[in-house]
């Protein structure tokens, strides 16, 4: 089992973080360390409160400490320097502004995941309709062929008789 510096191991998951963002499948063709190592260091970092990049809809995950802090230190900005301070962490505005409704209103991590789970119901409730239109198309539309071949077919055993 290779050990790593602590330099090294702060490098790469620096790299993992905004601007770069880089993938865990990136590092590991640029240093040839072992995927699952760097998947815990990312877990460990995460664990701490760092920012990190998720790669699942390429959207970064704050703990919900980090988002305060966020929250104190643009509070009092301006909309120019709030963008600059987005742009250098990689985050919106609008994310700022949603985890502040949320602080204001008292929600919690398991209303947002509770909220989250209905938009995702939602969501799939949505491509099981429309597929379910799509197949009721698609079996009106071979009945009526079907139909049609029976019409045909009595059309021409009809002529064949006279």
């Amino acid at each position: 089992m290779a050990t790593y510096s602590k330099e090294f191991k702060e490098k790469l998951i620096k790299l993992m973080l905004p601007p770069k963002n880089k993938s865990v499948k990136e590092l590991v063709e640029e240093y040839h360390i072992h995927e699952q190592t760097l998947y815990r260091w990312r877990k460990e970092a995460k664990s701490k409160g760092t920012v990190y990049q998720d790669n699942k809809g390429t959207k970064q995950k704050y703990s919900k400490e980090m988002q305060l802090q966020i929250i104190i230190e643009t509070s009092q900005l301006n909309s120019h320097d709030l963008s600059e301070y987005c742009r250098r962490k990689g985050i919106y505005a609008e994310e700022i502004d949603a985890w502040k409704k949320a602080y204001i209103n008292g929600e919690t991590d398991e209303q947002s995941k509770i909220k989250q789970e209905l938009k995702d119901k939602d969501a799939e409730l949505k491509r099981t309709k429309k597929e379910l239109d799509r197949k009721e198309k698609a079996l009106a539309e071979a009945a009526a062929l079907l139909v049609l071949k029976k019409k045909m077919q009595a059309i021409w055993n009809s002529d064949e008789e006279s």
